[in-house]
């Protein structure tokens, strides 16, 4: 049997993985990926295997009834967001289907802490001057006491906001679909998403990308932050409303951005985000460790090989 690997975090540590699979007498197609495959391209693929791990691909119902088509008995997105996958459509089609949760709770709370320290210090910015010959010495805000909006308390929401209390930050959450116990309403602040972003410093957003709240953090929700916020996003690109962002920066109301995710991804070279030195760039790549590839990539392999009948 063939299985097809799209997430490129498991194809760069396809080494340690691949004897597992030879063991099963599975044989791997690895293609070579950026980011994801083409619609068109996944079309090619799907039907000539038997199973697939799912990295960020359009993993739609098109792709699904190719593969149903061929060869395809089940599948497994790699990671905790669904977004991109027609789970519906699998289910349909009685193509066995998962997710891997609970994987990247702390390592993507990490890199949130790190945009927010290096935004209210001006680390970024820092290094870059010192690089350039240029001793610079920008005064940065003090954490302590400040109000951060978090938006979204799933894994990596609840990670955040354990580490944002950490730092005696003020945390306010806005879930509407996490019920809050006894001990997290104690220690934090859970209201509505306009209460939540209104007076905050520091947004920072950790909730799931829905079919409703694409570009939930829009221009008045930006608004609502104090002049001289903060922006972080560390979920999914198409959550934040970059042109709102972008807008927002040259009147200097948001005073900067960390940003892991972007609507359209890789970043394009004429996005006009690249403009402002106060925003930091990643690349889709806060929940890559060494330690949680190799979590996720064992409970990706796990699960598709109890569908396959495999042990």
């Amino acid at each position: 049997m063939k299985i097809l690997i799209t997430c490129p975090p498991m194809l760069k540590g396809i080494s340690e993985f691949r004897p597992a699979f030879e063991q099963k007498k599975f044989e791997l197609v690895c293609p070579e990926i950026v980011q994801t495959l083409s619609e068109d391209e996944l079309m090619k693929l799907v039907p000539d295997v038997d199973g697939w791990i799912i990295g960020d691909d359009p993993a739609t119902a098109k792709v699904f009834k190719a593969g149903k088509g061929g060869k395809l008995k089940a599948a497994v997105k790699w990671g905790v967001g669904v977004d991109n996958v027609d789970f519906k459509a699998a289910k349909e089609l009685q193509i066995p289907i998962s997710n891997t949760p609970a994987m990247f709770g702390e390592e993507v709370s990490d890199i949130a802490l790190a945009y927010l320290l290096a935004l209210s210090r001006h680390t970024h910015e820092i290094d870059r001057n010192i690089r350039n010959g240029r001793w610079s010495k920008p005064p940065g805000i003090s954490l302590s006491g400040k109000k951060a909006a978090l938006i979204g308390f799933g894994n990596i929401g609840q990670a955040t906001a354990r580490k944002l209390k950490a730092f005696n930050l003020d945390v306010w959450v806005s879930d509407p679909y996490v019920k809050a116990t006894a001990e997290e309403q104690s220690l934090y602040n859970f209201d509505s998403f306009e209460n939540v972003v209104n007076n905050a410093h520091f947004l920072v957003v950790t909730c799931s990308l829905t079919a409703s709240n694409r570009h939930v953090i829009n221009e008045n929700a930006l608004l609502s932050l104090l002049p001289g916020s903060f922006v972080i996003n560390v979920s999914r690109g198409p959550l934040l409303d970059e042109a709102a962002l972008v807008k927002l920066l040259e009147t200097k109301h948001i005073a900067g951005a960390g940003l892991d995710v972007f609507e359209v991804e890789p970043l394009t070279p004429d996005n006009p985000l690249r403009k402002f030195d106060s925003v930091i760039f990643g690349s889709h790549n806060g929940s890559n460790t060494v330690d949680a590839v190799k979590r996720a990539s064992l409970k990706a392999m796990d699960i598709l090989f109890t569908y396959l009948n495999v042990q």
